[in-house]
């Protein structure tokens, strides 16, 4: 079977971890958990980064960081995952879903400003697949309404914009390094804080609620119960695994981003079936996925069944949060949702990950023009 998603196998990784074993320090906060985020703090030129469990706690952390309370509103795309909207519900928010854009499968930046109401709180984007939105016309309106701007770029580590990095234009942002990501701990995440003023807070949060950061800089004499907080450390030897991936980022980028050319090469020339992601978006991504949007919404379901026959595992993607037991108790959706329906019923993902094999590409360039030949 040729699998949709594969982690990096590095060598350099196992190295790490097994030195992390070695020191018997291989929980929260410790020498690798430490040299990750100084790594991410100097690749992306950022002052704040901190490990979490996943980008899920990265985000429930940043729901505590602005004193999210019930009633309150957060303006979202409703073609995310689940964890984008559930640290708000956690916190009695309404979440206010807006609908996305045919060309990045990102949140329509036009679509917000007739979402927000007095109640709003801060609007949350999703950089779906490692490619932008348009975070500069939103961090505008954000200004404008004096809104927090959340980034959930879990998809997205060392993707730009405009020469930026993702994840550095909001106030705080996410990152995932789940196996399904560019870059693994298994499970994992990052907090990032650009706005200052949440600083202090989040290494408390971070530390269980405690002022245990400024114990183990000699600022107290003992560190004790502060405010609200939770378990968000990830442990030192996953972040072992994670560092030497870290160290190899520009090499496992640029195989993943040959992986999509040659994928937008050899399937380009059957757009009267389905149509891909626009070639502009191609330099400042991060190689996360590849995915086609099939026109007629049957193909969809009887493509990636035609293509599992061949022994290749694609996927379709979410279903609209809006649309789910959970969304229709919670969210509200503001507007048309069509581009959002549209793109869940017509989406097939496949395979991508580092070292994919060229002939393996081929191969499933392949069979997707055999399967639409056969009509």
């Amino acid at each position: 079977m040729i699998a949709f998603n594969q982690a990096p196998k590095l060598k350099k990784s196992q190295d790490y971890v097994l030195d992390s074993l070695a020191s018997g320090n291989i929980s929260g906060d410790n020498k690798y958990s430490r040299l990750c985020q100084n790594k991410l703090e100097m690749d992306l030129n950022v002052d704040n980064i901190l490990l979490t469990t996943s980008a899920t706690s990265a985000l429930e952390m940043i729901s505590l960081l602005l004193e999210i309370e019930e009633g309150d509103e957060i303006i979202m795309p409703s073609f995310t995952f689940v964890s984008s909207a559930n640290p708000f519900v956690l916190q009695k928010a309404k979440i206010i879903f807006v609908d996305i854009r045919l060309d990045t499968l990102n949140i329509d930046e036009s679509k917000i400003e007739a979402a927000i109401t007095p109640k709003t709180k801060a609007i949350l984007v999703v950089h779906y697949n490692g490619v932008s939105c348009n975070i500069e016309r939103i961090a505008t309106i954000a200004k404008k309404f004096n809104l927090a701007l959340i980034e959930d770029a879990a998809q997205a580590l060392y993707a730009k914009r405009s020469n930026q990095y993702l994840g550095t234009f909001g106030d705080l942002a996410c990152f995932s390094f789940h196996e399904s990501k560019n870059f693994t701990m298994g499970e994992g995440g990052a907090l990032v804080i650009n706005n200052k003023k949440y600083l202090k807070k989040a290494k408390i949060i971070w530390e269980k609620g405690t002022d245990r950061s400024n114990f183990l800089l000699g600022l107290v004499d003992k560190y004790t119960w502060i405010s609200k907080g939770s378990s968000f450390l990830p442990a030192d030897i996953l972040a072992a695994n994670l560092l030497a991936q870290l160290e190899f980022a520009n090499e496992i980028i640029k195989n993943r981003k040959e992986a999509w050319l040659l994928y937008y090469q050899l399937l380009r020339d059957l757009s009267d079936h389905f149509t891909l992601a626009p070639m502009n978006c191609f330099e400042d991504f991060n190689g996360h996925g590849f995915y086609l949007l099939v026109k007629k919404l049957e193909d969809r379901d009887n493509l990636i069944k035609f293509l599992k026959a061949k022994g290749i595992i694609a996927s379709f993607h979410y279903l609209p949060l809006h649309q789910s037991k959970a969304g229709k108790k919670y969210c509200y959706f503001v507007g048309d949702d069509t581009n959002t329906l549209y793109v869940s019923n017509a989406i097939v993902r496949l395979p991508m990950y580092y070292q994919l094999e060229k002939k393996d590409i081929i191969f499933i360039c392949q069979s997707i023009k055999e399967y639409f030949e056969k009509g």
